[in-house]
C-alpha cells in the first residue's frame, strides 16, 4: 500500500487530500500538534513543525509528503502575527526538509504548499509559472509575496537529492468545509449582501476542492513535472463577475456592493485583512494544461453549481 505523509493535514484541505487519498486506497498519516484518533482510519502522530522527533520515522519508505502547515492568513496583519504566519511556513519547510534528508529510503516526491499570491497585484494579463518568482510587489500585498518567496527559497534550499519537489502555488480553494471560503460567500449571498467587493475589478483565482485534490494525485503520478506549478482553475475572473454568477447560482437578484470603507470596518471587526478580498491575481495554471490534465470544473459556474447542490 502506498504511503502519504499530510504535514499539518488537519485543516480543510488536509481533510480533503485525506479522504481523497483513502479512497484510492492509500495509507495516509496526518501530522499535527493535535493528534486524536476516534475511529478515523487516518492515522495522527504528533509533531511541533519545527524540530525532529519520532515522527520523521514515519518518512522511511513513504511515497509521498504534503506539506500543508502554516499560521492561517485570516487574521489581522499585526507584528506578531506576520511572524507567526511566517515563521510557520519557514520552519515548518525547513525540518520536513531535515527529515527526508536523513531517509535511507526518501519519500518519491514533495508537494510543499505555496500561494499563488506570489505573482504581482494585476488587472492586465495573467501569470503563469514563468512569472517573475520574486516580483516586485505593491504597498498593500508586499508581505504577501514576502511570504510566498521566503517559502518558496526554504523548500529550494533543501537537500534532498532523491526527492522531487513541487511548490504547490494554491489560489483559493472552493470547498464545503470548515475555514473554506465557499460557505462564507453563499451565506452573504443570500442575506442580500452578494454585490461587488470594492470596484469589483480585482481578479480571483480559485480551484475546486475536487480538482485540487485531483491535481495533487496528478503531480505525484506525471514525474516529469517539478518546480513551481499553480494550482488554479484556467478561468479567473473579476470579484464583480464572481459575484454575479454566485447571485444566479443562488437564485437572489440583486446583492448590496460593499465599498472599501465598508470592507476596512467588516475586516476589522473579523479581525482579518482587506487584502484577502481586494488583491488581484489573475494566475493560469500553464504545466497542469500542458500535461494533459483536464478540470472537473474549469468554470466558477460549475462549481458553484456543484457546491451549492451539496449544501441542500
Amino acid at each position: 500500500m502506498k504511503r502519504i505523509i499530510l504535514a499539518g493535514g488537519s485543516g480543510f484541505l488536509g481533510r480533503a487530500l485525506a479522504a481523497h487519498f483513502l479512497e484510492a486506497q492509500w495509507e495516509v498519516v496526518i501530522l499535527t500538534r493535535a493528534p486524536h484518533q476516534n475511529g478515523d482510519p487516518v492515522r495522527q502522530v504528533i509533531w511541533d513543525g519545527r524540530e525532529l522527533g519520532s515522527w520523521q520515522q514515519e518518512f522511511e519508505g513513504a511515497d509521498v509528503v504534503v506539506n500543508l502547515a502554516g499560521k492561517s492568513v485570516d487574521c489581522r496583519y499585526n507584528a506578531r502575527n506576520r511572524k507567526e504566519i511566517l515563521e510557520s511556513r519557514i520552519y515548518s519547510t525547513r525540518v520536513l526538509g531535515e527529515a527526508i534528508g536523513r531517509c535511507r529510503q526518501p519519500p518519491r516526491i514533495w508537494l510543499n504548499a505555496s500561494t499563488a499570491t506570489l505573482y504581482r497585484h494585476t488587472y492586465g494579463g495573467a501569470w503563469d509559472e514563468k512569472g517573475k518568482t520574486e516580483p516586485a510587489a505593491e504597498a498593500q500585498d508586499a508581505f504577501s509575496v514576502e511570504v510566498g518567496t521566503a517559502w518558496e527559497r526554504t523548500l529550494e534550499e533543501a537537500q534532498t537529492p532523491h526527492t522531487r519537489k513541487i511548490a504547490m502555488r494554491m489560489a483559493m480553494v472552493l470547498g464545503m468545509g470548515d475555514n473554506s471560503v465557499f460557505p462564507v460567500l453563499r451565506r452573504l449571498v443570500r442575506l442580500g449582501l452578494g454585490g461587488r467587493m470594492g470596484d469589483g475589478r480585482q481578479f480571483v483565482s480559485w480551484i475546486h476542492e475536487s480538482d485540487y485534490c485531483r491535481a495533487v494525485e496528478w503531480l505525484i503520478t506525471h514525474g516529469e513535472i517539478h518546480g513551481p506549478v499553480n494550482l488554479t482553475a484556467p478561468t479567473p475572473l473579476s470579484n464583480a463577475e464572481m459575484m454575479s454568477i454566485l447571485r444566479r447560482v443562488c437564485g437572489v437578484p440583486f446583492g448590496l456592493p460593499a465599498t472599501n470603507w465598508m470592507l476596512e470596518v467588516g475586516a476589522f471587526i473579523l479581525r482579518t485583512e482587506t487584502e484577502l478580498i481586494i488583491k488581484s491575481r489573475r494566475v493560469i495554471p500553464r504545466k497542469l494544461l500542458e500535461s494533459g490534465f483536464e478540470f472537473r470544473f474549469p468554470t466558477i459556474r460549475e462549481a458553484f453549481e456543484d457546491l451549492s447542490h451539496h449544501a441542500k
